[in-house]
């Protein structure tokens, strides 16, 4: 890029990181605080599961009305609304008094974070030059794991010195405030705001992907009878099934099976979220290394691939660990390569849904945190039925090898159009 040409849009990149650490310092507060929240409310294993799984349900259920109204109203009105309204209720997660007041205030923070990656995406498609679309999400996406890493521990302290209601108070201010920042200082597009430069908006339009002179909203039921957004969809399960694991599970699993205290567990629990968070800077980074070569559909397709692969090998790797060190490392192999995913399945849906692109990202997030929604569950129904942690690691392992066939079928290239 040449040294004339300003770079305040990378304000945008700044901002939509800090976005997705917040997102997902307030969804894994509950994981650090699933205990004491057990205890105080009186909730089994199988309860919990249903708590966590309301969370995924209603966030997968509002991906695609959420991108839509994105897509329709402009992300910054949109994108305020949704930051409020997930802010209110994480805050009102820590007043639950039961376990359907819970279930009730998880489900609807769960629908308010819903519309959070699509709006970013909607507002990547106008603000990210087509060239640096890999590095964009790669670094969006590594806010949600430094997040959600440095909250474990950082949660499961102030769980011991202020309690496990006061956490979620402090963090739902937070959000609101936050809101109000985004509201006074994002634009729909570079063209609308006044601190990027004339030069910086000509290169930006020159450069990014563009949009349709003719108006062209996609209805639901094109998207779905496109083979590319099947495909996304399926992969996308594989995906989430295994990082929602990471989310919910993973903490109680190893504080239980390695007799760890609530801080030790914080600390181990983070090193998948530090891996993450490197995978996704590798794959944001391959992902457009390969495109300034001219090879668009390889360019999503090989990270992808070689993402699902570390998948497969650290989930089975796990289990033939003794240590919660080797355990927690094999897993953090299994997140480096779910994150090396990211990238390229964001890309693509930015690449096929062009002004769509926050709906049909939608459904293929709604379709990965339906997976989410099954792992919330899988994780303690398997281990009542078989007696064994095992089964729900291998599924998770034969999603990836499902994900990996699919995205030998994608195509980047291939845009969904319109027919009358």
């Amino acid at each position: 890029m040449s040294q004339s040409i300003p770079t305040r849009r990378y304000g945008f990149f700044v901002g939509s990181f800090l976005i997705t650490l917040l997102l997902y310092v307030d969804r894994v507060c509950i994981s650090s605080a699933k205990d004491s929240i057990s205890e105080d409310l009186n909730l089994t294993d199988i309860e919990m599961g249903w708590v966590l799984s309301a969370f995924a349900l209603g966030y997968a259920l509002f991906q695609v009305p959420a991108g839509a109204l994105g897509d329709r109203y402009g992300v910054r009105k949109v994108m305020t609304s949704i930051m409020v309204l997930w802010s209110v209720f994480t805050a009102l997660t820590g007043a639950a008094w039961n376990y359907i007041s819970m279930l009730v205030f998880r489900y609807i923070f769960g629908a308010g974070e819903a519309g959070a990656f699509p709006n970013i995406s909607r507002a990547a498609f106008s603000w990210v030059p087509l060239k640096e679309r890999g590095i964009f999400q790669g670094i969006n996406f590594s806010g949600s794991r430094l997040g959600a890493a440095f909250a474990l521990p950082l949660v499961a302290y102030l769980i011991d010195v202020w309690g496990w209601r006061v956490i979620f108070y402090f963090f739902g201010a937070i959000g609101i405030l936050c809101a109000l920042l985004f509201y006074f200082l994002f634009r729909n597009k570079p063209e609308e705001h006044k601190d990027i430069s004339d030069a910086e908006k000509a290169y930006i339009i020159k450069n990014r992907q563009q949009e349709e002179q003719v108006k062209n909203v996609l209805p639901i039921r094109r998207i779905l009878g496109s083979k590319n957004v099947i495909l996304a969809m399926i992969q996308y399960i594989g995906s989430n099934f295994i990082f929602f694991f990471m989310l919910t599970w993973l903490f109680p699993y190893i504080k239980a099976k390695y007799e760890l205290n609530l801080v030790t567990t914080g600390f181990y629990a983070m090193l998948p979220f530090l891996a993450g968070a490197v995978g996704n800077w590798v794959s944001g980074y391959t992902v457009d290394a390969i495109y300034k070569k001219g090879k668009w559909k390889l360019s999503r397709q090989i990270p992808a691939i070689v993402g699902f692969c570390l998948v497969v090998v650290g989930i089975i790797s796990s289990l033939y660990m003794k240590t919660a060190l080797g355990a927690v490392l094999c897993l953090s192999v299994a997140i480096f390569g779910a994150d090396m995913t990211l990238s390229p399945s964001w890309s693509f849906c930015m690449d096929i849904g062009k002004e769509n692109s926050g709906k049909v990202s939608g459904m293929m997030n709604m379709a990965g945190n339906l997976g989410s929604f099954s792992t919330a569950l899988a994780f303690p129904y398997l281990m009542a039925w078989t007696g064994s942690n095992e089964p729900f690691f291998y599924t998770a392992a034969f999603l990836g090898v499902v994900a990996i066939v699919c995205w030998l079928f994608m195509d980047s290239a291939k845009e969904i159009r319109y027919d009358k």
